[in-house]
């Protein structure tokens, strides 16, 4: 009878991973086949922007740097009349996008506003305006978004630091489990910190899916349509999270015979690999898939994020439960063994995170230059402070300290512990950062570089951008957000340029709103010098303030 009820637990283990695996299998017969690509920018038009063109396009055509991939209703053609123009939907091929116009449409000018997601899962967007037959006030495009929710962006980061505590909490606790837990020690603790774990990682890997619809699509949290979640599944970003889940389904059916102590060494295997093949759909989803050497940023992401997960959750394991439960015996056999698993961990990663480093930044302008490159290097120096914790925890093992005093290592411990939680912060807001090697070749792509400043007023503050600040045409982007950094809508905008010492009076700039709290225009700078630009926003019937810079035109 009992070699039946093993058989039995045995079959339904295993009839439970398959399930799982079924999951996983069916994600991945559904994504679709695309390039890898990185933040696309959009390197021509046809028509070209601001041009005048004699008859109306019976087409938009938009090429991008690289492959996209559509949101719905996100790509409009306003005409001058402020009606639409497109007709249709717009056609994907790589990189083109083909948008299909109303050649009867009105002649004037014509206002082109798009977003799209890079492969890479994150939105790009943009707006420009072409003319038929002479130019006309541009209209306005009410239902335009070039930036995500506050809440969305704050939220989506907020979610991948939790998926990766749940991941560590369910690496350490089942490594422990496997092969330190001393056999006296009841398991309850640590079943528990496991279960939390794989319960915290579905829910985080639940809520990326439902926040990449508003991040990509635009609008707050809850601005989820069937539609919108559709697109988001179908993709790779989407594919990679439902594997995740099914990996995550199938693990739990062998999870649970090692919380009561029956440790398998085939189970063990198969655990090992499905935590193998789980860690590769964090690259999968992100920057290392889109990188110019994907193949090697996706094995070498997921090395550096399992090792993070053995060595994080190793160390919560130990403070947490071993420490305090262990005698002077099972110290003195555990302690050098996790000493030695957490030297070859922080190899791991120091080896995985240079690579990474090399291939996200480029060189070292791209990386002092940009907010992943800085971002890095607060990375790089938060690290190098917890591996010299860990180095003097490590050496207490080696003076078999830690045995007789362990209230040393314990504290240590919990010193890394903390360091390391700032440290999985700043990777969660890196995933979110646009690369540095991308960063870099966007700026390398300006000849002067671009002129960007924050002005503020009692009542508004306003994001200025001019590119490329130099004689001759520039673009103008004007941002207004509130003194607590809301989008500031904005009743009407003004703004005027002009050279003193050059005796230039002002030069009124025609400003056309995109969003309630986005405006862009042309402006011509004849002269290099000390250019004033005069910025007046009107937020109400009542409320106004003017704003000024001085701007220096190459």
């Amino acid at each position: 009878m009992a070699v039946m009820n093993v058989v039995d637990r045995r079959w339904s283990v295993r009839l439970g991973a398959t399930a799982g695996l079924l999951v996983a299998l069916v994600a991945l017969l559904l994504v679709p086949a695309t390039p890898a690509s990185a933040h696309a920018v959009l390197v021509s038009s046809s028509p070209v922007a601001s041009a005048v063109v004699p008859e109306a396009p019976a087409e938009v055509v938009l090429t991008f740097s690289e492959s996209v991939r559509k949101v719905t209703g996100k790509i409009r053609v306003i005409a001058p009349d402020g009606s639409r123009a497109d007709r249709g939907e717009p056609t994907f091929e790589g990189a083109v996008v083909t948008v299909p116009v109303d050649r009867a449409g009105p002649r004037g000018t014509y206002l082109v506003s798009y977003r799209v997601i890079s492969a890479d899962s994150h939105p790009v967007s943009g707006a420009f305006t072409y003319s038929v037959g002479a130019p006309s006030p541009p209209p306005t495009d009410s239902g335009a978004d070039s930036r995500a929710n506050p809440v969305v962006e704050t939220g989506v980061k907020v979610v991948k630091y939790l998926g990766y505590v749940g991941l560590l909490l369910v690496t350490g606790a089942a490594l422990v489990l496997t092969a330190l837990w001393p056999q006296r020690l009841s398991r309850r603790g640590p079943a528990r910190v496991l279960w939390a774990g794989a319960v915290l990682l579905a829910v985080a890997t639940v809520a990326e899916l439902w926040l990449q619809v508003p991040y990509t699509a635009g609008g707050g949290p809850f601005a989820v349509t069937g539609a919108g979640f559709g697109e988001v599944l179908g993709s790779t970003y989407g594919t990679a999270h439902l594997v995740r889940l099914g990996l995550l389904v199938a693990a739990v059916f062998l999870l649970r015979p090692l919380t009561r102590g029956q440790v398998d060494r085939s189970d063990g295997i198969i655990l090992t690999v499905l935590g193998a093949a789980a860690l590769l759909t964090w690259p999968l989803s992100g920057h290392a898939a889109a990188s110019p050497a994907p193949a090697v940023s996706v094995l070498v992401d997921a090395v550096h994020l399992g090792s993070m997960a053995v060595w994080l959750g190793g160390l919560v394991m130990l403070a947490g439960f071993l420490l305090r439960r262990a005698d002077e015996r099972e110290l003195g056999a555990i302690l050098p063994i996790w000493s030695r698993w957490a030297a070859l961990a922080v190899a791991a990663l120091l080896l995985a995170g240079t690579v990474q480093a090399l291939i996200e930044v480029g060189g070292l302008a791209a990386l002092l230059d940009t907010t992943y490159g800085r971002l890095l290097l607060a990375k790089i120096a938060l690290f190098a402070l917890v591996v010299g914790v860990a180095a003097y925890s490590r050496a207490l093992v080696r003076r078999r300290t830690a045995a007789g005093r362990p209230t040393p290592v314990r504290r240590a411990v919990w010193v890394e512990l903390a360091i390391t939680a700032v440290v999985l912060g700043v990777s969660a807001t890196l995933v979110q950062t646009t690369p540095a090697r991308v960063a870099a070749a966007e700026v390398a792509g300006t000849t002067n570089g671009t002129f960007s400043a924050t002005l503020t007023s009692p009542i508004y503050s306003l994001e200025v951008q001019l590119d490329p600040a130099e004689r001759g045409n520039n673009s103008l982007h004007l941002y207004a957000y509130t003194k607590d950094n809301r989008p500031q809508p904005v009743a009407e905008w003004k703004a005027t340029a002009a050279l003193p010492s050059a005796g230039i009076e002002p030069i009124e700039i025609p400003l056309l709103p995109l969003t309630d709290n986005h405006a862009t225009g042309e402006v011509t700078f004849p002269a290099a010098g000390e250019w004033q630009l005069r910025l007046t926003v009107r937020t109400s019937d009542i409320d106004q303030a003017t704003v000024t810079a001085t701007v220096p035109i190459k």
